[in-house]
């Protein structure tokens, strides 16, 4: 039997308070680090992924904004209770969230990246399905918003990889689980 490499990582960005949007699901204060030509390691990350997990609210927040989702390589899960017809390489999954890990983690392939949101990284904390996080802190304090953290997940102990900080006040952690 083929021993399981892939992993599932969180790659995600958040203000210093801990929100990943603005009440309304507006995410702009991202742009206060913006600098030509850094991209924060998200391109070499990039490349170590195949599968994309989503939320249904973070996938219609991407699109009503008018950016096309980046990923026309890789296979897109979009989770969601609404039914939707498939198109492309995305999928709308509305079954397990821990047999569509299982399925995924026992095909050939490369990591499984979850772009978020909030539920969706809840959802994955509740089951224990996060192998790595690798969270990006923007020197924003936004006050209130949508927690990336929501309460009601068991405790995970975590060992932190690497820390880099950036010109711009960007702080990117890079933690993997310790422990199953």
């Amino acid at each position: 039997m083929k021993q399981n490499t892939r992993k599932v990582i969180l790659y995600i960005a958040m203000s210093l308070d801990g929100y990943i949007a603005s009440v309304d699901g507006d995410f702009s204060f991202l742009s206060v680090v913006d600098q030509e030509g850094e991209d924060y390691g998200y391109s070499e990350f990039h490349e170590t992924v195949d599968t994309i997990i989503l939320g249904r609210k973070t996938y219609d927040q991407v699109l009503s904004m008018g950016y096309e989702l980046p990923y026309p390589d890789k296979d897109v899960f979009v989770l969601t209770q609404l039914s939707r017809q498939d198109f492309g390489k995305v999928k709308f999954y509305s079954g397990s969230i821990s047999d569509l890990i299982a399925g995924l983690r026992n095909k050939e392939g490369k990591h499984i990246y979850c772009d978020g949101g909030a539920e969706t990284v809840h959802r994955l904390l509740q089951e224990d399905l996060i192998d790595e996080l690798i969270i990006s802190v923007i020197p924003v304090l936004l006050g209130d918003g949508i927690p990336l953290f929501k309460k009601g997940f068991p405790e995970k102990r975590l060992k932190l990889i690497k820390a880099t900080s950036y010109e711009k006040g960007l702080v990117r952690m890079h933690y993997e689980r310790v422990g199953k």
